[in-house]
């Protein structure tokens, strides 16, 4: 084989192995945008290169998947604080609920003891018509008393997973930088260790 064949020969696997490259790259930038956080973790190191026992991973990837970490609790945090949000004006709610309920108990009481034919908005009925509609309006109130009670502890529920998420994200994030710098100064302390053995040879 002629000079020149040879020269059209690594032509072609430079091109090759340029566009492999290059398409390795489009493929984790695109899943580093659509991706969740654990599958964009998963892609990363999966197309990392490999020195060894190490995944050598590339700055930019690194950079992105960290600004997609940080976007990512900023949204939960803002989930989070409208959840909190929610849940105050829920119990603020529940309080005016529960302060009528007590006033409508109250006046209950005090009719109970009274003659058994009553006014009701102008209108003469006995003590047991009275108590069934004060009784009607009371579980009417305690009826909606219950669904404010079931929103307050969903939305506390969501606000406990909100929390789980974020502590397990941030926990997620703080180990995978802290085995990424670990494997980085033992890179370096390996490449420090091949320089020291390089620069006794030569002096040899």
């Amino acid at each position: 084989m002629k000079l020149p064949q040879y020269l059209l020969v690594l032509t072609i696997l430079l091109s090759f192995s340029t566009v492999y490259t290059q398409e390795k790259n489009v493929a984790v930038e695109q899943a580093l945008k659509q991706e969740k956080i654990e599958g964009q973790f998963d892609i990363v190191i999966k197309k990392s290169g490999k020195y060894q026992d190490y995944k050598v991973v590339k700055q930019v990837w690194l950079n992105k998947l960290k600004a997609n970490t940080i976007d990512s609790l900023k949204t939960l945090e803002s989930k989070l604080n409208t959840t909190n949000l929610q849940i105050a004006e829920q119990k603020s709610t529940i309080t005016g609920l529960e302060e009528s309920l007590a006033k409508t108990n109250e006046n209950l009481a005090t009719i109970t003891n009274e003659k058994d034919s009553l006014n009701f908005f102008g209108a003469s009925v006995t003590k047991a018509s009275y108590n069934t509609i004060m009784w009607l309006i009371v579980g009417g109130l305690a009826l909606f008393l219950g669904f404010f009670v079931f929103k307050f502890r969903n939305s506390n529920a969501v606000t406990m997973q909100a929390r789980k998420a974020l502590a397990e994200t941030e926990a997620e994030f703080e180990d995978h930088r802290r085995r990424a710098l670990e494997r980085e100064q033992k890179v370096m302390r390996k490449l420090q260790d091949e320089i020291n053995k390089q620069r006794k040879a030569g002096a040899k």
